[in-house]
Formats: C-alpha cells, sequence, structure tokens
C-alpha cells in the first residue's frame, strides 16, 4: 500500500488538529495549563509545517511525536484502568501519524531525496543514525517541554537549562552537527537526580519523572557516540 501523498495528508490533518486544539487551550484555558498547552501546540505545528514544507528530516519527527502520543496514551490507559473515548481517540490519531509515515515508499519525499544526502556526504548508514536519532527526539522533546513549563513551586532552573540544550541540540542535529549530539547528551546528564513533578495530561494528573526523559536524550545521541569515538581515535 503506497497512496503516499494521501498518508502524507491525513497524517498532516491530524497533526494540524494537534496544534490548532493545543493553542486553542492555551488561548482560552486555565492559567495553570497555559504554559503545557502552548509548548504542546509548538510541538504539534512543528511536526506540521516541516512535514508540509518537506523537510527532509520532517517525517522522522513526526513519526516520533506520533509514538510519544501513542505512549501517553498507553500510559494513561494504564495508569487509570480505563479504556475511556478520549485515550482511544489519542491512540488512533497518533498510530495514524505513526504508521502513516512508516515505511520506504513515505521515506521518497523526505529523506529519501539525494540532494540533502550529497550535500551533507551521507551514506545509508548515516542516514539511518540520523533517522533513528530524530525519531528519538520527536518522542523526547514534549515530555521535556512539559516538564520544564509544569506548574510547579519555584523556577526550576536546571530543568530549564535542560530544555534549552535540548532545543539546541535539536536543531545541530538536524543540521549535522556535531555540537547538536553534544548538547543531546549534557541534557541528558543535567536531567538524571532530578526530582519527579506532578502534570496534567489529558485532563488526569499523572508523574513524570525525569530519568526516563534523561534516557532518551541519550537515546538520541547514542547512534553517533560510536562514529565520534572513532574519529578521536583516528
Amino acid at each position: 500500500m503506497k497512496l503516499v501523498g494521501e498518508r502524507r495528508a491525513l497524517a498532516a490533518t491530524v497533526l494540524a488538529f494537534y496544534f490548532i486544539m493545543y493553542l486553542m487551550n492555551g488561548l482560552l484555558g486555565d492559567e495553570e495549563v497555559r504554559n503545557v498547552a502552548f509548548v504542546m501546540s509548538g510541538v504539534y505545528g512543528l511536526a506540521f509545517f516541516s512535514l508540509v514544507a518537506g523537510y527532509f528530516w520532517a517525517r522522522w519527527y513526526s513519526v516520533g511525536v506520533g509514538l510519544f502520543g501513542v505512549i501517553v496514551a498507553i500510559v494513561m490507559m494504564w495508569v487509570t484502568k480505563t479504556l475511556e473515548q478520549q485515550f482511544l481517540f489519542i491512540l488512533g490519531t497518533h498510530l495514524v501519524v505513526t504508521l502513516g509515515l512508516w515505511g520506504h515508499a513515505m521515506s521518497e519525499p523526505f529523506d529519501g531525496q539525494q540532494a540533502w544526502r550529497q550535500k551533507f556526504h551521507m551514506d545509508d548508514n548515516a542516514v539511518q543514525r540520523l533517522g533513528r536519532s530524530v525519531i528519538r527526539a520527536g518522542v523526547m522533546l514534549p515530555f521535556i517541554l512539559i516538564y520544564a513549563v509544569a506548574p510547579k513551586q519555584g523556577m526550576d532552573v536546571v530543568a530549564m537549562g535542560a530544555l534549552v540544550l535540548a532545543l539546541l541540540g535539536f536543531r545541530g542535529l538536524v543540521q549535522l552537527k556535531t555540537w547538536g549530539v553534544i548538547s543531546m547528551g549534557l541534557a541528558g546528564f543535567l536531567m538524571l537526580g532530578m526530582p519527579s513533578h506532578q502534570v496534567m495530561l489529558g485532563g488526569h494528573v499523572m508523574a513524570l519523572a525525569s530519568l526516563p526523559i534523561a534516557l532518551l536524550l541519550f537515546a538520541v545521541a547514542a547512534p553517533f557516540v560510536r562514529p565520534m569515538a572513532r574519529f578521536v581515535r583516528a
């Protein structure tokens, strides 16, 4: 099943829906969830815009955002021990994004283009490494954004520092800069040992732990550790 244009349009529609929904929640919702709503609007807005614009990394990032939604829906169903319609809706719509953008046929308009591979001198192995990292970044960024901006006692300077490093790291990653990988790793070290925070997800209060976020940050950097080590030894 190819239907490349149709699958791309359907995934973009879902991402646009969540962008608008979170934006409206930020503008009209309670003050305590406003910041979370705005940053989540940014997450989905970036996925939608990059997918429509055809950036080479857009499919990977959007797949990661889709996996984030799948994880959230499954965790909420497990915590609440219910199959509420909103959880099933979140699960189903994010599966549409993830599965709709998966596969070799869908890579052709994005990471399958030869122009950017030639520009950055990327072989198939390097493309696969970058793809794994960007997908993991798409999963990680919403979590660290929510963790950093969710209402809590006082300003968490360390969490905000980790967030800034993660955002810079993502930018460096899609620009194929070594400092992007290093920035992701530093953000992971900052997140180690941070306390859990109570956040509002899907209308339910849940604990968002820093250790899984740190592990995701390390996972983003992991595919590049061995090539970087070989380069240093050489």
